[in-house]
């Protein structure tokens, strides 16, 4: 983290929770309006780890190959023998930004669902395995309506964490402004490589989640859906769909990770409060009447992390 803090100032929670997906195993799509360093935070992340990096730049006309790849033909040019060979597209890289992936139809969003969630790509008949590490951060522009098309439930689900960039402080924005037209440029080094992370992935996952904690995840999880016979009125009210189980598995393994990095070798309950926004911002979906209101998600989401009652204590 203090790697990318060279270079991203005054993000810090945007930066831990992006750590904190990437060794999860899962990915993030990152909201904020322009020249708020989403590119460069991604870019940044490429170079601190000993990883494949590429950039996906999504337009109304990419097609699904110009992201997976496609079968050539290709002749050679000694015998004029003629072979068909799958040359691989960008998704074949360890780190993948997906620029704007709201420019692009749904048709080409869908190409990311199988590498996202099965880490394959189907192609001719033919299965391709990623290599791993595999980590999509997608960015989208929040406030640009004419030309996007909004992702659909199915692909947003494959996303970790939502994760909202918003505007600096003064003093950080100050600091930003100077050092970015400056003649030095802050370099990054190389701290972790893709064994690290696999390594880490792995032992993340041995971090003890005390019952109390993971029956407060699924309460405020339940919580947020409209159907369930106890929901609060409000959320029956503003809410047309609500989160479902991967949410609870993305609190519980983001937990997990973000106990780690502060030493713990349990979550706590203020794990899974802090993860909460970023994990549900983008399952719940407001209705009309929240709209008609100017009732947003994140404050339903507050409005549950107040009202849901914390279990009481014990170890699994």
């Amino acid at each position: 983290m203090a790697q990318v803090r060279r270079r991203i100032v005054g993000q810090d929670d945007v930066i831990e929770q992006v750590l904190i997906a990437l060794f999860a195993g899962g990915h993030c799509l990152i909201t904020g309006v322009p020249g708020l360093a989403k590119t460069l935070l991604i870019k940044s992340l490429g170079e601190m780890l000993d990883l494949t990096y590429k950039r996906i730049q999504f337009t109304p006309d990419l097609m699904p190959a110009d992201i997976t790849g496609m079968d050539m033909l290709e002749e050679d040019r000694a015998t004029g023998l003629r072979t068909i060979q799958f040359v691989k597209g960008p998704i074949f890289a360890n780190i993948i930004l997906a620029d704007e992936i709201n420019r692009t139809p749904p048709k080409t969003q869908s190409a990311l669902l199988e590498a996202m969630q099965e880490y394959q790509v189907t192609a001719g008949g033919d299965l391709y395995a990623l290599d791993r590490p595999f980590f999509v951060l997608a960015t989208q522009n929040p406030i640009e309506l004419e030309g996007t098309y909004p992702l659909p439930e199915a692909q947003l689900d494959r996303f970790m964490f939502n994760i909202v960039i918003d505007y600096l402080s003064a003093e950080d924005e100050l600091a930003v402004a100077l050092e970015t037209t400056s003649r030095d440029q802050a370099s990054l080094e190389t701290v972790l490589s893709g064994a690290d992370i696999l390594g880490f992935q792995e032992e993340v996952r041995g971090v003890i989640v005390p019952n109390n904690v993971a029956q407060y995840a699924v309460d405020l999880v339940r919580s947020t859906r409209p159907s369930n016979p106890d929901a609060r009125e409000f959320v029956k009210n503003w809410v047309s769909w609500g989160a479902g189980l991967r949410a609870t598995q993305c609190l519980l393994l983001g937990g997990k990770v973000r106990a780690a990095f502060r030493g713990r070798y349990n979550v706590a309950i203020e794990d899974i409060r802090a993860l909460a926004y970023p994990v549900l911002r983008h399952r719940v979906l407001t209705n009309f009447y929240a709209e008609s209101e100017n009732v947003t998600v994140e404050s339903v989401i507050g409005r549950l992390l107040e009202e849901v009652s914390e279990p009481t204590s014990g170890l699994s």
